[in-house]
């Protein structure tokens, strides 16, 4: 999944609003158009940042910016998934014709339910312990890896009881979504077992924990690391990997799978 944001403040350098104008429509299309001959198999848009100590914006902002990008990129080819917690964006989006809503509040918003349940897109549970705002301020677990599951299989039921499909649903642990680097590395450790129950998304891709791991402050100096961490990912059983380097990712993973075959 190749991420495209457009937003002015993305934490990963790679925001594509100079401002918190109008998006601009032209620029997003042609990063999305590299993303895909890199060798991304879905494109994700997302009009908001959620990053660590990020500002909401409205849900008509975050409209105006997905939905002009959103037109152009269903032409591409490619499933199209969106970023969005708000059930309002939600509907906008799918109506447009997107593919996949990436919800990091977890479908919690009764609503939110209510605008996907009689669609047929595919949807993606994220757990965040917290809001954006704060999420990071101190993260406490008792069980990480136990709580985040639960809350994983507890929205899950909520879809299911709302209408939709079981085939149509994602799981993500959210990392770095109010987790410390300790809380991070044991919900990696434990993707297997997110796996067994549905297929898992993992987006850690330039995060802060993989800069320390590494040393490096600055996000877009953390593609090694990143692409480390989603060929473990791969390996645990990962079903899609969120992330912004889409060919350095493809090209490790394309190395990988030919040393894993038994055919030669």
């Amino acid at each position: 999944m190749g991420i495209v944001n457009v937003t002015p403040d993305s934490f990963s350098g790679d925001g594509l609003l100079q401002s918190a104008a109008a998006a601009p429509v032209e620029q997003a299309i042609r990063y999305a158009e590299r993303l895909a001959q890199e060798g991304a198999d879905l494109l994700e848009f997302g009009g908001e940042s959620t990053r660590p100590g990020a500002v909401p914006v409205s849900e008509q902002q975050e409209i105006d910016r997905i939905g002009p990008v959103l037109e152009s990129a269903l032409t591409l080819g490619l499933p199209i998934s969106v970023d969005t917690r708000r059930p309002a964006v939600m509907r906008a989006v799918i109506a447009q014709g997107a593919d996949l809503i990436n919800d990091v509040n977890g479908f919690r918003d009764p609503q939110a339910i209510d605008a996907v349940s009689k669609s047929r897109c595919g949807l993606c549970i994220m757990h965040m312990q917290g809001e954006p705002a704060t999420m990071q301020a101190n993260p406490v677990y008792q069980d990480v890896v136990l709580e985040v599951e639960s809350f994983l299989l507890a929205q899950r039921q909520q879809l299911l009881d709302g209408g939709v499909m079981r085939e149509r649903i994602l799981i993500d642990p959210g990392f770095g979504f109010g987790k410390t680097l300790h809380h991070n590395l044991q919900l990696m450790r434990a993707i297997s077992q997110f796996a067994r129950h549905q297929p898992v998304l993992v987006g850690v891709s330039r995060k802060r924990m993989i800069g320390a791991l590494t040393g490096q402050d600055v996000a877009s100096e953390r593609v090694s690391g990143s692409v480390a961490a989603a060929l473990w990912a791969a390996a645990q059983g990962a079903s899609v990997l969120r992330v912004h380097d889409v060919g350095p990712t493809r090209q490790a993973l394309s190395v990988w799978a030919a040393l894993e075959s038994r055919d030669e």
